[in-house]
């Protein structure tokens, strides 16, 4: 069967472009074809911006951890104030989780109750919270299928390179998230 020319109900497909297997060129195009290495020099930079782009995935990974880490504990030491008289949330919150106070507002004097907030699982949506956690995904996506992108070129030098890239950032970066998650 030539693989050429294949004929597939009268039309014809030409098999021409795409590596299947991986090689070791040096002018191999990434994302377009303005960025075609032309020497040795422009390729060893474009595969330090492959390292550098991989490294910052694995930091905006890192910045979402930390933003997650500090909504959590924001969650955790929030407080709702209840008016004393309010027997139906008074009851619920137990001594333990409550500090009772005085506060006053326009020369008024209020017994209040300061409630714990508890903590649950799943957060409900807020603002502050969930829109840099969005745009943070929307950004380590594009940056990942950009690196994706990389790979499918089938170029030796580019995919060490994205696989340095990936063990320097986690080295580098590493330690933060597990110091996040055991919180």
């Amino acid at each position: 069967m030539d693989m050429d020319g294949m004929n597939m109900g009268g039309a014809t497909s030409s098999h021409t472009g795409m590596a299947m297997a991986f090689f070791t060129a040096t002018n191999t195009p990434l994302y377009s074809k303005a960025w075609t290495p032309q020497n040795a020099g422009q390729y060893a930079g474009t595969c330090i911006f492959l390292i550098i782009l991989t490294i910052t995935l694995r930091g905006i990974f890192t910045a979402k951890s930390f933003l997650d880490t500090k909504a959590l504990e924001t969650a955790m030491k929030r407080r709702y104030v209840v008016v004393a008289g309010e027997k139906a949330v008074a009851e619920q919150a137990n001594d333990a989780s409550s500090t009772t106070g005085i506060l006053t507002t326009n020369g008024m004097q209020e017994d209040v109750r300061i409630v714990s907030a508890p903590v649950k699982i799943v957060q409900p949506w807020r603002f502050s919270v969930d829109l840099p956690r969005a745009a943070l995904m929307m950004v380590a996506t594009g940056v990942g299928y950009l690196l994706m992108l990389a790979v499918m070129t089938f170029n030796v030098g580019y995919f060490l390179s994205i696989l340095a890239g990936t063990f320097i950032g986690e080295l580098a970066l590493g330690r933060y998230n597990q110091a996040n998650m055991a919180m």
